[in-house]
């Protein structure tokens, strides 16, 4: 269901692709997330792991979710045999809250292999999608119920971009990408939103103190790689931050990124 994005931002939208961009960029590793499919179901979570091996080392599976029992099930099986770096869940795609009892057993193993919950926040690009379900704010109850799992807020719950910024701010183990803020060609407001975005994820970070939980990420191929370095290189940050936060953008293309390959 990508591949009309990727036509639109001039992607053939393969793994040769997306290793080349990274080796371009001189990257040296990135994660691999599931696409939807149709009905915004995602890809099987084993063509993930597939695919990921055949990456030349650069590539790291993160598995997504279905709201259904079966699908944790599956998916945790899957990351007890095999090298995962975690996990996703489409809130809005899909009509549940993050504090779901249906995810306990999938937050327990989270929780005792320290590793992530990805979340899509913020806008869908279907327009059957909820926005009530997808509100980063939703990330808050389940932070203060279980303040060692560590979250990530993927889009930085675009257009809520303060919301996502206090929910940051206020629970040490939540984290927001700056992944897919960009999508669809240009228009005539193009520049103008651009420049509103740098302003509004700078004002995001002054306002939590710091970048260190800011993470790079570009939604490949929705969003093109190169604009989000561009809106990275623009961020009216401190020297340090600016420091730390090229650091992880040399060191992993996307830390929360989608393919469809």
């Amino acid at each position: 269901m990508l591949i009309p994005y990727a036509k639109m931002n001039g992607f053939r939208y393969s793994l040769k692709e997306i290793i080349r961009i990274m080796k371009r960029n001189n990257t040296v590793a990135g994660l691999l997330l599931s696409p939807p499919v149709s009905n915004w179901r995602p890809c099987p979570n084993e063509e993930i792991i597939s695919l990921a091996r055949k990456s030349e080392g650069l590539l790291f599976p993160v598995l997504t979710l279905e709201n259904k029992s079966d699908s944790i099930e599956t998916a945790l099986k899957i990351a007890k045999s095999n090298t995962v770096k975690g996990f996703k869940i489409l809130l809005g795609y899909q009509q549940v809250y993050p504090n779901d009892q249906l995810f306990s057993k999938l937050y327990d193993y989270c929780e005792e292999k320290e590793i992530p919950v990805l979340f899509h926040t913020g806008d869908t690009a279907s327009r059957n999608g909820s926005l009530t379900h997808s509100h980063p704010l939703n990330l808050d109850a389940l932070a203060n119920t279980r303040p060692e799992l560590r979250i990530v807020a993927c889009h930085f719950g675009n257009p809520w971009i303060m919301d996502t910024a206090e929910i940051v701010y206020k629970h040490e183990h939540i984290y927001a990408d700056i992944s897919g803020l960009f999508v669809g060609k240009d228009s005539v407001y193009s520049s103008k939103y651009f420049d509103y975005m740098v302003d509004s994820i700078s004002k995001a970070i002054h306002y939590i103190g710091s970048c260190e939980r800011i993470l790079f990420g570009s939604d490949y191929p929705i969003s093109p790689p190169d604009g989000v370095l561009k809106l990275a290189m623009r961020l009216d940050i401190s020297a340090k931050d600016e420091k730390r936060f090229y650091m992880k953008m040399q060191r992993s293309f996307s830390c929360y990124e989608r393919y469809l390959l």
